[in-house]
């Protein structure tokens, strides 16, 4: 028996779909917030997905070789809780009731962590599409690595208007024709509608020829939304296709089959009134009654299931008898592509002076072989950031498991495609550019900080010091921004020799915090002696005490190449029978996450203090009482020209420290 409103849907697949439609109703009407027109439009997509195509096992949610589905229009997530509930995932009807209230597994978008079938965080519109890249090449790698017996899925993303206008799309669409990632399908959810109005109104590209021309294999399947097996038709020849990644589009009509909301832009993002919705489930055949869910239809789909949970069995069959190695895929995915570390690299010579940029790419070298994990690449900047895996090829349709990644000149996508690698699973990625280009990676920063994706980013030419260039690419407020960021630890080391051991601790660490690794263009001095052996033992705590005095007057503190500074002008004010004590704060999340005792000991905050940065100075004040450092533009002058216009030397520190003490006496 077939839908009669959906056209090719069984009768199991149509209760599903007229189920989560009347669903996308009623969540955002109980909720007096949230987006039920997209959702309608796309239910029989999504059941069609998740009922003849998707490899999937609801009673094994995280079985590693699923498919990957990702919500890029995530503002749509009361479609992705529907189709999981439906088809027996752990989310209950109390959580659909829920729907955006405060602490329930239903959120306002999806989050990782939160809602089974959930891949990545969405919401930000476009997003999605560069996870999916970023997923797709997760998979190519370890597929290359492990044969395709223990990995072989695929990744399907949903699309919106709005994720294809972000520019980001355009960058991570670029990128996937030029790697020919042909396990992914993206679809195009072309329904004219945005909170504006018709898409018209600032919309006129040609999707078709516009992902064409980046590589895709493009497949239009026009007025076909609601005809299941159109859809599943234009699903199994992107499948066929071997070469490029696909675009399905579908021109859906927001809000069907509601005869009052249907393709207005009131659909998109405002709950259906009352009547509305009577009329809309009269036509659905649904009672009119609120959160009115089968009971036996969850049962029903995971019985109808049976085949791909016989896959499943299959694979950990297959994992099993591959021995060795299937158990090293599982200790990969396990721990995230975690270096197993037996050989330190090799550290720098105290006294020497060397640009913490340059530690990178000793680190590359020295773990590159202890973890197998690691993907590496820049925006156009390899050279400049040294992270370069010298013993991998270029990723590519040629070399599917070449770990070095050239994103090209496409930050924000790089950091996007990141966080999609590392929630992949077995997987531990690297990028890097310019620090003040950060400013392009943020969106992607944030994201990966809120769903706890265990990405490096590496950030060189951190400060003034990159001279010449001027202000344009003069970091000064970016320090202070992204620590301002929940959940991100922005680190900034001391020396050569602590990037070495951060950098390992990331590499090694089960679960890593996402990271933005700040260093510098310029060489600094290489600590020796005591000033080695303290950032050894306290530069992971995030601030530690390199020079202590119990007859000390003042605390100077710094990071980076800054610390230097700090112990020249302690040398100098010893001389002068001044004594003070000097502290590195590299990483100011990870100082905050030690116990009081030990932050006391570090800050001492009954001494006077001062710190020195070459960066704003926002934000400086919960550590120490003045803050040295620059609140302007930069300038576009040689770097050392530049640190001495702005004070940025030993001196400043040492003419502060005797302006305060002599104003005490």
């Amino acid at each position: 028996m077939v839908d009669d409103l959906f056209n090719g849907a069984s009768e199991l697949e149509g209760r599903a779909i007229r189920e989560i439609s009347a669903l996308a109703m009623d969540a955002p009407a109980a909720a007096k917030s949230g987006h039920s027109g997209t959702a309608m439009a796309l239910a029989p997509l999504g059941v069609m997905l998740f009922s003849r195509v998707l490899r999937h096992d609801p009673s094994d949610p995280l079985w590693s070789d699923r498919d990957r589905f990702i919500l890029s229009c995530g503002h749509a997530s009361i479609l992705q809780y529907g189709l999981a509930h439906v088809f027996g995932y752990d989310v209950q009807p109390e959580d659909l009731r829920a729907f955006r209230q405060a602490h329930s597994r239903t959120p306002g978008h999806p989050e990782k962590g939160v809602t089974a079938t959930v891949e990545v965080t969405t919401g930000p519109l476009g997003q999605g599409i560069a996870n999916g890249v970023g997923m797709a090449i997760g998979e190519r790698i370890l597929r290359s690595d492990f044969g395709p017996d223990l990995v072989n899925h695929r990744t399907w993303v949903i699309a919106g208007d709005g994720c294809l206008e972000e520019g980001i799309s355009h960058e991570a669409g670029s990128l996937a024709g030029s790697l020919g990632l042909d396990r992914l399908t993206v679809f195009y959810d072309d329904n004219h509608i945005t909170i504006d109005g018709p898409t018209e109104l600032a919309l006129h590209d040609d999707p078709a020829a516009r992902f064409a021309a980046y590589g895709w294999h493009v497949i239009n399947v026009a007025e076909s939304a609601n005809d299941v097996d159109v859809l599943e038709r234009a699903v199994r020849s992107a499948i066929e296709e071997t070469d490029r990644p696909t675009l399905i589009i579908v021109r859906s009509h927001i809000g069907f089959p509601s005869p009052e909301m249907m393709d207005r832009r009131e659909a998109h993002g405002s709950p259906f009134s009352a009547s509305a919705i009577e009329a809309a489930k009269a036509i659905l055949g649904v009672p009119n009654e609120a959160f009115h869910l089968d009971p036996e239809l969850p049962h029903r789909m995971v019985e109808a299931l049976g085949a791909r949970r016989a896959e499943r069995l299959a694979w950990e069959v297959r994992v099993a008898a591959a021995g060795a190695e299937g158990a090293h895929l599982l200790e990969q995915l396990d721990s995230n592509g975690a270096a197993q570390v037996t050989r330190r690299a090799a550290a720098f010579d105290e006294g020497t002076s060397v640009a913490t940029r340059k530690a990178m790419q000793r680190a590359m070298d020295s773990y590159f072989t202890q973890a197998r994990g690691i993907t590496a690449g820049s925006a156009d900047l390899t050279d400049n950031t040294g992270v370069v895996l010298s013993g991998s090829t270029a990723q590519s349709a040629q070399n599917p498991g070449g770990r070095q990644i050239y994103y090209g000149v496409r930050e924000f996508a790089m950091g996007a495609i990141m966080v999609g690698q590392a929630l992949h699973g077995g997987l531990r990625p690297i990028g890097s550019t310019f620090f003040v280009f950060s400013d392009y990676e943020r969106p992607a920063i944030r994201l990966a900080s809120l769903s706890g994706a265990g990405v490096l980013f590496v950030f060189t030419h951190d400060s003034v010091g990159v001279g010449e260039d001027g202000p344009t690419h003069q970091p000064v407020e970016h320090l202070m921004a992204l620590r301002a960021m929940p959940r991100l630890h922005v680190v900034r080391p001391s020396d050569a020799n602590e990037t070495l051991d951060l950098v390992e601790q990331f590499l090694s660490a089960h679960e890593p915090p996402t990271t933005a690794l700040i260093l510098s263009r310029q060489d600094m001095p290489v600590l020796g002696g005591e000033d080695a052996e303290a950032s050894a033992v306290g530069a992971r705590s995030g601030g530690y005490v390199l020079r202590e005095r119990a007859d000390a007057v003042f605390t100077l503190m710094g990071t980076g190449s800054e610390v230097a500074h700090c112990l020249s002008a302690h040398d100098e004010l010893m001389a002068k029978g001044i004594v003070t004590r000097v502290v590195a704060l590299p990483c100011w999340r990870c100082f905050d996450a030690q116990t009081p005792d030990y932050r006391t000991g570090v800050l001492r905050r009954d001494l006077p203090s001062v710190s020195i940065e070459a960066g704003a100075t926002l934000g400086w004040t919960k550590y120490v009482d003045q803050a040295i450092g620059i609140d302007s533009f930069g300038l576009s002058a040689p770097g050392g020209y530049v640190f001495d216009y702005f004070h940025i030397a030993p001196s400043t520190l040492v003419s502060h420290v005797e302006q305060v003490l002599e104003g005490s006496t």
